[in-house]
Parts: structure tokens; C-alpha cells; sequence
């Protein structure tokens, strides 16, 4: 008999699992990272930027190094990576049905993301990232394994650790979404404050998601899925 992910009790969501001050460092970390992102899109912008190879390597390693302060601040804590990281697959039908979701949650995203970035006012998106458009097939390589690590390394960061804290913090299940969506709305606005907005709305359905099915799995299926996607959907978006 298998045991299939199941959402957590509010008694779990409720609990910490790293300390109040590391959560305190990890935010001031992203912060300061999206400080930079926010330089280096500009200066891509007006053409003489650091190249696109270098900006996928460099956003790759610190995806790692952004997890593993995580990991590390949650086992100091002699916490569980579970909440971060999802059950292990304990069964075929287990699998498929986070992968399964997981399609189905990257199929909800997009048309959210079309329905209120594609008739907003101001750049439209092809406007204000054609810099990390990977346009050689190096480049579309290295992207792929960016957006596996993004997928993987995001979604464990904000959907689990980042919201499993805020909804401990505020004692409330919604706002622990609400907030860890803001946050990673927030850490793309190098992308353009209206592009970090809609971002801003699918994190809060993959936080909901998350919380439904009680793993992260499923966006972080949906997450790598999406980004290694986007090149193609913004090429389309163009004609």
C-alpha cells in the first residue's frame, strides 16, 4: 500500500522551520540580488550589458548557492527538507499524477499570464526581455539547464521554504501565499514592474497549488516547463 502527497495540517504549516533572523538573511540575499538583476537589465537594455552566457551562468550558480542557504538555515533548525523539496515518489501512479498536475498547472499559468500581461498598458513583453532570449543553440542549451535549475531551485525557495515561513509568521495559510508570491513578483521587477505583477499572480496559483496537493513538485514541473518554453512563446507572440 503507497501513500500519496497530502496537504499539510495547519498544525505543520503553522510551525517554522528555520530561524526568524535566517529568514531575515535569506530575503536581504535576494534582495540584493534582484538589485543587481535590475542593474544588469539595464545595462543589457542600452547594449552593453554582460552576455547572455554569462548572465544564465551567473543566475544558475546562484540559484544553488540561494538553496543551499535555505537548506542550511532549515537543518539548522534540525528541520525536514520535506517541505521544500516534496515527499519522495513512493509509487508509478504518485509520479504521474504530480506530473500530470504539473502540466496542468504550467496550462492555468499561461493563460493567466496571457489573460493580464498580453492587452496591459505600457512594453509589451517582447519589448522588455528580448536581452535573455537565448539566440544561439549554445545559448538555448545552457537556457534549458537554467530553467530546470530555476524551476527546481525557485520553487523549493519561495513555494517552500519562503511560504511555509511567512504562514508560520502570520499564522494565517493565505497570507503566508499572498506574501511569498509578492516576494517573488517582487524579485523579478528587473523584468519591468508591470511583467513582476503578473508574475507576481501565477506565483500566488503555484502557492495555492502547492498548498492544495502538498508538495512543490508540481510547480516546480510546471516552472521548468514554462521557462524552457518562453523563448518560443515570445517568438510567436512577435508574429
Amino acid at each position: 500500500m503507497t501513500t500519496e502527497s497530502l496537504p499539510q495540517s495547519v498544525s505543520e504549516t503553522h510551525q517554522l522551520i528555520a530561524s526568524p533572523w535566517h529568514t531575515l538573511f535569506v530575503l536581504a540575499v535576494g534582495s540584493i540580488n534582484a538589485y543587481r538583476g535590475a542593474i544588469h537589465a539595464a545595462q543589457a537594455r542600452a547594449g552593453f550589458g554582460p552576455s547572455r552566457l554569462y548572465m544564465y551562468l551567473r543566475t544558475m550558480l546562484f540559484e544553488f548557492l540561494f538553496l543551499a542557504i535555505v537548506v542550511i538555515g532549515v537543518r539548522l533548525r534540525d528541520g525536514s527538507l520535506q517541505p521544500i523539496f516534496g515527499q519522495r515518489w513512493r509509487s508509478v501512479s504518485q509520479m504521474f499524477r504530480e506530473l500530470a498536475l504539473g502540466v496542468s498547472l504550467l496550462l492555468v499559468s499561461t493563460i493567466v499570464v496571457s489573460i493580464l500581461g498580453g492587452h496591459q498598458r505600457g512594453a509589451p513583453p517582447d519589448q522588455t526581455i528580448p536581452y535573455l532570449i537565448p539566440q544561439t543553440s549554445l545559448e538555448l542549451l545552457v537556457w534549458i539547464a537554467l530553467s530546470i535549475t530555476a524551476g527546481i531551485c525557485e520553487e523549493a525557495i519561495y513555494r517552500g521554504y519562503f511560504q511555509r515561513q511567512f504562514t508560520a509568521f502570520t499564522h494565517s495559510v493565505p497570507a503566508g501565499i499572498l506574501i511569498s508570491g509578492a516576494a517573488f513578483g517582487a524579485a523579478h521587477a528587473y523584468q519591468s514592474l508591470q511583467r513582476a505583477f503578473v508574475i507576481g499572480v501565477s506565483a500566488v496559483l503555484f502557492g495555492l497549488v502547492a498548498r492544495w496537493s502538498g508538495t512543490v513538485r508540481p510547480g516546480m514541473i510546471a516552472h521548468s516547463l514554462q521557462d524552457v518554453i518562453a523563448p518560443l512563446l515570445i517568438k510567436l507572440m512577435r508574429h
